[in-house]
């Protein structure tokens, strides 16, 4: 995805790339820091610096009428009053935030 951003703008490199990762997504941010030098090289993204946003999981509760923030160990119910609830609002995010690209001059 970044790689297609930067050829359509015309990049010739990208300076950081930032991810927004849930807590309830699967994936484990410290073993994406880890492979990212290995999966950029030889790439426009070589050297770039990765920046993980992590974005804690929540559910919509509907005795409390609000989003309540859960961790990833919480059986999907509301950690304020009990009640289940099978409508999680947010912690399964992976996505590409954005991308700082190096453009030349005029581009």
């Amino acid at each position: 995805m970044v790689e297609k951003a930067a050829a359509s703008a015309g990049a010739t490199g990208v300076e950081k790339v930032g991810l927004r990762v849930g807590t309830m997504s699967g994936a484990i941010p410290e073993a994406l820091d880890g492979a990212w030098p290995i999966a950029t090289a030889g790439t426009i993204m070589e050297g770039a610096e990765l920046e993980i946003e992590t974005v804690m999981a929540a559910v919509w509760c509907p005795t409390c009428a609000a989003n309540q923030p859960i961790d990833e160990f919480f059986a999907l119910t509301c950690p304020v009053c009990g009640t289940p609830t099978g409508q999680l609002t947010a912690g399964r995010e992976f996505a590409v935030a954005y991308a700082d690209l190096v453009t030349p001059p005029g581009a």
